[in-house]
């Protein structure tokens, strides 16, 4: 298992293709249905681009994700905890996650994967509100975001001023048939930037395909 230059997150290359681990914060449990190798007494979970959009960025070339050993992380649209469960081996037990997402039922698997994983708490809320739940979580080292909502920006700047630490890092994904499907998904990407600009820097930006169809991830800092 190779180091990568992003922190806590490994891969074993062959000529064809590569292939992303993390640290099993939880050795013998997975998460979904990746692969655990264990090598020189440490096990490693695979981390699949077809699955989380982080790691598909990360294949695209991002240059660096914002998210190291003990960081706090809010993390919007936490669905069943895929991409959750691995940005909680990336902050170890150090780090905290705030995992937050508006559906009862992706919530309840979520709740599940919590249980093992002590670093992750699971919230009920809608993030584009995020006055509402003020109470339950601090200040943060990033905000990650994966909401399939038409105003995606908006949420995320909302969040991102309310939360977000000065410097901190936010990652943006977006998925452009949930804001417009009658256009074109580049055209879309680049008024997204254009706004998101307004407020913070973007330090880096990538096209996820071909792992994830009409999806792309800024990757920004608060001035």
């Amino acid at each position: 298992m190779n180091k990568t230059r992003l922190q806590g997150v490994f891969e074993e290359a062959n000529k064809r293709y590569r292939n992303l681990f993390t640290k099993n914060l939880t050795p013998g449990f997975r998460v979904y249905d990746e692969v655990l190798i264990k090598e020189g007494g440490i096990e490693y979970r695979s981390w699949n681009p077809k699955k989380s959009k982080l790691a598909a960025a990360i294949l695209k070339g991002a240059s660096q994700i914002g998210i190291k050993e003990g960081d706090v992380v809010l993390y919007l649209g936490a669905a069943s905890g895929t991409t959750v469960s691995h940005v909680s081996d990336i902050v170890e037990e150090k780090g905290f996650v705030f995992a937050l997402d508006f559906a009862p039922r992706v919530l309840r698997d979520l709740v599940f994967v919590c249980e093992k994983r002590k670093n992750i708490a699971p919230i009920l809320s809608n993030a584009n509100k995020p006055e509402s739940y003020i109470g339950n979580l601090c200040t943060v080292d990033t905000v990650y975001q994966d909401v399939a909502q038409r105003n995606q920006e908006e949420i995320f700047l909302k969040n991102c001023d309310l939360y977000l630490k000065k410097n901190g890092f936010g990652l943006l994904a977006v998925k452009a048939r949930s804001v417009d499907v009658s256009k074109n998904p580049k055209k879309i990407f680049n008024e997204i930037r254009k706004k998101i600009e307004e407020k913070m820097v973007v330090v880096d930006y990538r096209e996820l395909e071909p792992f994830q169809k009409d999806h792309c991830m800024f990757i920004c800092k608060k001035k």
